[in-house]
């Protein structure tokens, strides 16, 4: 080998890793996202503490040029999906498609009703056996405080009991209930929202809300004391599968 051919190796080795690093770079912020699980409004679906990557290229985007050029799709009732909180955007939270535009929603007695049908929801959960007005017999006039966003929607979209979707909105509802601040609350989550879809848990460890929410250093020494037992091995590289709802 030539004096200038050893030069020449490191120069490619480095070359190399910074390529490979731009493409990391790249993919984790235009086409995959990292994203934790504070709450369990999606339980049993997705845990507290589940880390998934969020695929960012799922959906069609609003512009027509990006529906022609890529080969994306419109969110399907059943979907789980990632969105901006139509109340702070600068949070994201995660919950499965109920209802899609045109759709008519209503909840009887815990039992969903689409299009007048009923729905057969395996994925979801009540932890409460009571009927609870509003959250349970939906839509209805709340009992209790909801934001000014979902009384809008009550007010605008509510037609012979039922709750019309509009265009470019979406109902959204948590697995878990009982237990879930969703489209019941706050209202509809407009398209330009949407995130992506959860992929996998790449990593699902237990812990309380609290330590997701505020990372601070008792999180991180809990972490490094029970990184082995805490961490649910079984979830580990679990895809998220969509439900699709049918009736």
């Amino acid at each position: 080998m030539s004096k200038n051919e050893k030069l020449e190796e490191p120069r490619h080795w480095a070359a190399d890793w910074a390529l490979n690093i731009l493409i990391l770079l790249f993919g984790t912020s235009m086409l995959v996202q990292a994203f934790v699980v504070p709450t369990a409004s999606m339980e049993n679906t997705i845990l507290i503490g589940d880390h998934m990557f969020v695929d960012k290229l799922a959906y069609s985007p609003a512009s027509a040029v990006g529906k022609a050029l890529l080969p994306y799709q419109e969110p399907k009732r059943g979907d789980v999906i990632v969105f901006r909180y139509p109340l702070k955007i600068s949070e994201n939270y995660v919950k499965r498609v109920i209802g899609i535009p045109g759709d008519h929603i209503k909840i009887i007695n815990k039992q969903l009703y689409i299009n007048g049908k009923p729905v057969d929801e395996k994925y979801k959960q009540h932890i409460r056996g009571e009927v609870v007005p509003y959250l349970d017999n939906f839509p209805a006039e709340p009992f209790f405080r909801i934001d000014q966003s979902a009384l809008d929607m009550l007010r605008d979209n509510v037609k012979d009991g039922e709750l019309v979707v509009p265009a470019e909105s979406y109902f959204a509802m948590g697995d878990n209930r009982d237990n879930s601040a969703d489209s019941r609350f706050w209202g509809f989550v407009p398209r330009e929202n949407i995130v992506g879809k959860p992929l996998i848990v790449w990593w699902s460890y237990d812990a309380p809300t609290q330590d997701w929410v505020g990372f601070d250093l008792s999180h991180f020494v809990d972490v490094g004391l029970h990184f082995f037992t805490k961490t649910r091995w079984d979830r580990t590289l679990r895809f998220v599968k969509a439900q699709p709802i049918g009736y």
